[in-house]
């Protein structure tokens, strides 16, 4: 499941999504807990970072992951894999390699810290117009829709 996920959606994702990308509240993952318990599941998610601060974007501030983190590990039916960004679109790709090295970096410092029930398998980040530089910086997953499909 990629894009914005509304709590009250939740239930309807859950046993469909393998992946959830785009968990940016605390509030969406206890909900999600909350459904996952009420139906046996175990729900896969990323934590949605705004790494770049834009008033436009959802996500967890970087100064707000790790407490999340601490918090979200000890939900039973619901298992961090990793982190998330959408960075800003702009025109030269290489000005969002910081922002990819930026998560790329917290990742592994979050990896290292061994926290049950958290693993940084999959960093989602870079789309179609600079997944290659986030690739460069560490980026296991991208999204590249307006490649495949073309612009909405």
């Amino acid at each position: 499941m990629i894009g914005h996920l509304q709590r009250n959606k939740v239930n309807q994702v859950i046993d469909k999504a393998v992946l959830i990308h785009s968990v940016d509240s605390l509030r969406l993952a206890q909900q999600i807990e909350s459904d996952a318990a009420r139906k046996g599941l175990d729900v896969d998610i990323l934590l949605e970072v705004n790494v770049a601060r834009e008033e436009s974007k959802y996500g967890f501030l970087m100064e707000e992951v790790e407490e999340a983190v601490m918090t979200i590990k000890d939900f039973p039916h619901v298992h961090i894999k990793g982190l998330m960004t959408i960075a800003p679109f702009v025109e030269n790709p290489e000005e969002n390699r910081e922002i990819f090295k930026k998560l790329f970096d917290f990742a592994v410092d979050i990896g290292s810290k061994n926290i049950d029930n958290v693993t940084m398998d999959v960093l989602s980040m870079g789309m179609t117009g600079d997944y290659e530089v986030a690739i460069e910086e560490g980026a296991t997953m991208v999204r590249v829709g307006t490649g495949i499909f073309g612009a909405r």
